[in-house]
Order: C-alpha cells, then sequence, then structure tokens
C-alpha cells in the first residue's frame, strides 16, 4: 500500500526534472538560433545628419594672409621724448666728445692713401745694416724699419738694454740713447691701426709701457710716445723704488719671458750682448747656454717671431751668439760699432 504513492512521487518529480531540463535546452537552441541569425541579417539602414562647420576657402586663405602680414608688420616703438616743464634741482650732463675715427669702420681708401704717402717717403727711410744707415724709423714698401732693420710684422716689441755699459758703448758709436729715443717715437708715430705694439726697457729690473701688446690706436700711440718722452731711463740704472721698475734678478733671462708672454711675431732687442744677472751674486755675466736655453723654450716655431738683435761694441763671442739666435728665429743682426 505504501509502496505505490513513493514511486508515484518519484515519477512526479522525474517527470518535473525532465520538463525542466527540456524547457533550459529549448530556450538555448532558440537563442543559439538568434545569435546565429543576427550575422546573416541585412544590417538596418540608418541616416544621421551630423553638424559639419567649415569656412569657405576664400575666406580661409584670407585669413591666413592677414596673420602672416600681421606677423611681419614692425613693431610700434615709442619715438617722442619725455619732457617736463618743471624744473628740477639737477639736470643731465652734456654727452662727452668721442674719437668717432676709432669707433667708425676702418676706411679701406684711407689705408691706401696713408701706405701709398708712406711709399713716397721711403728714400728717407733707412733700409741699410751698418751705422750710417741706421736712421729713419717707420713703415715702407719692404715693411717697418728700424735701427736699419728691415722686416714685417703686425705684433711688435720694442725691448731696449739701457744699462750703464750700453749708454756708454752707444754714445761712442755715434748713437746715443737720446737718438734712439727719437727713432722710437718717429716709430709710434708711424705704426698703422692694424698694428700692435709694446715697449721694455731694462737693465736687470725693468719696467714697460703695458703688460700686454697694445693696438696702435690714436690713444694708445699718445700714451706710448708721453710714455717715452717722460719714462725714458738714460742714467744706466734702475731702482725699485722708482715708479713703474719691476725687480728681475735674471737680468735678459726674465725680460725675454715677459717678451714672450706678449707673443710678438717681430721683436727688436738692442744692447751691447753682455748681459748679468744677481742670482748667484750681484753683477754675474749670464752665461749664453741660459740665454738659448729660454730663447728655445720661450720662443718655438709655432710662435713665430723674428727676432732682431742690435748691438753697440759687442764682443766676438757675443757677436756670434747673438747672430746666430737671429738667423735661427728668422730675423736680422746689426752691429754699430
Amino acid at each position: 500500500m505504501t509502496s505505490k504513492p513513493k514511486n508515484k512521487t518519484r515519477q512526479i518529480v522525474i517527470l518535473i526534472i525532465l520538463v525542466s531540463v527540456g524547457l533550459h535546452v529549448g530556450a538555448a537552441i532558440v537563442a543559439g538560433i538568434f545569435i546565429v541569425a543576427r550575422y546573416f541579417r541585412e544590417p538596418v539602414v540608418e541616416f544621421k545628419a551630423t553638424k559639419d562647420v567649415r569656412l569657405p576657402a576664400k575666406k580661409r586663405e584670407a585669413k591666413m594672409n592677414m596673420a602672416s602680414l600681421d606677423a611681419i608688420a614692425p613693431k610700434p616703438n615709442f619715438t617722442d621724448r619725455m619732457q617736463s616743464s618743471r624744473p628740477t634741482a639737477f639736470s643731465l650732463p652734456e654727452m662727452p666728445s668721442m674719437p668717432l675715427n676709432q669707433i667708425m669702420p676702418l676706411d679701406p681708401a684711407q689705408l691706401v692713401s696713408d701706405q701709398i704717402s708712406t711709399l713716397a717717403n721711403v728714400g728717407a727711410l733707412g733700409s741699410g745694416s751698418g751705422a750710417g744707415e741706421a736712421g729713419g724709423g717707420g713703415f715702407g714698401g719692404k715693411g717697418m724699419s728700424f735701427l736699419g732693420v728691415q722686416a714685417n710684422g703686425e705684433r711688435i716689441l720694442l725691448v731696449f738694454d739701457v744699462s750703464s755699459s750700453v749708454t756708454r758703448k752707444a754714445e761712442q758709436s755715434g748713437m746715443p740713447l737720446k737718438k734712439i729715443q727719437e727713432e722710437t717715437l718717429n716709430l709710434i708715430q708711424k705704426l698703422p691701426i692694424t698694428s700692435k705694439f709694446g715697449i721694455i726697457q731694462f737693465t736687470q729690473n725693468y719696467k714697460n709701457f703695458n703688460k700686454d701688446l697694445v693696438p696702435a690706436t690714436d690713444s694708445n700711440r699718445s700714451a706710448a710716445l708721453k710714455w717715452v718722452q717722460t719714462e725714458w731711463e738714460e742714467k744706466g740704472s734702475m731702482s725699485t723704488s722708482e715708479k713703474g721698475v719691476v725687480s728681475n734678478p735674471r737680468g735678459i733671462v726674465g725680460v725675454l719671458e715677459l717678451a714672450a708672454a706678449m707673443k710678438p711675431d717681430l721683436l727688436y732687442v738692442i744692447s751691447d750682448g753682455s748681459f748679468q744677472s744677481k742670482v748667484d751674486g750681484p753683477n754675474k755675466t749670464i752665461p749664453w747656454d741660459d740665454v738659448k736655453k729660454v730663447v728655445n723654450e720661450n720662443f718655438p716655431k709655432s710662435l713665430n717671431c723674428r727676432i732682431n738683435f742690435i748691438t753697440f761694441q759687442a764682443t766676438k763671442e757675443d757677436a756670434k751668439e747673438l747672430k746666430n739666435l737671429s738667423t735661427k728665429s728668422g730675423g736680422k743682426f746689426v752691429e754699430i760699432k
């Protein structure tokens, strides 16, 4: 009696499950058919109107042209002067006078005219190698001439030995330091504006016109002329207590190092060929090996400096050594006796 209801209940449950499974399977099949059918269905045509803002071609081109013209137009500048009708307790100073010939562009025609006028007077310039032709420092067709030594250069340095022995020998040779001073003044006046120059005087100590070579402008030439006229030494000694004198116990060695630091391409050394120092004692003669060493170390070929020695009554040995140094550098040696 009890087994029949249980069997019937079991059947109902199984039937419900089968129906539920059947419904889900059917639903899945139908959904699959719809999904697959979407790929085979033609798309629905849609018409949409979007807002498209465009400038006409002519207006766009006109605006671009106007913008380019505005970009190249000159900027406005303020040209009105500041004025005031109210009195003040101060007034602006006047503008100082400026040397316009030094700040204006260089005129090639002026240089040519200067060279032509110089060539016209070349006969008055010294061009020989002896005492009789040693005058007339200046510039000619072959370059510059100073105390009979003709050479070319744009960076010129004059080095004067004004020791007592040189002063005495120069006087005896007919070329006193006063005459050399005049030749130096003449040379400075004729230096072209394209050149640079410097001046050094020494005994053992030294003093120089400037620590560097300076351009041959009107102001620099005027200052150099004044320096030579007022600072020129003829007494044969230099004390460090004097204005501008620098202590130099090494004598010509220190002077040549100073000269090399200025990087000249044309060097004139006026001396008697006898050099002393205070390194190993008072007034000790400097060996020629030391002089040649400082020249070789400080005046290399790359510096391209021609060293010209002008001597007064030099000994045979001193004259030989000076001539060798001059020839090696491409310079000249002149002995005034």
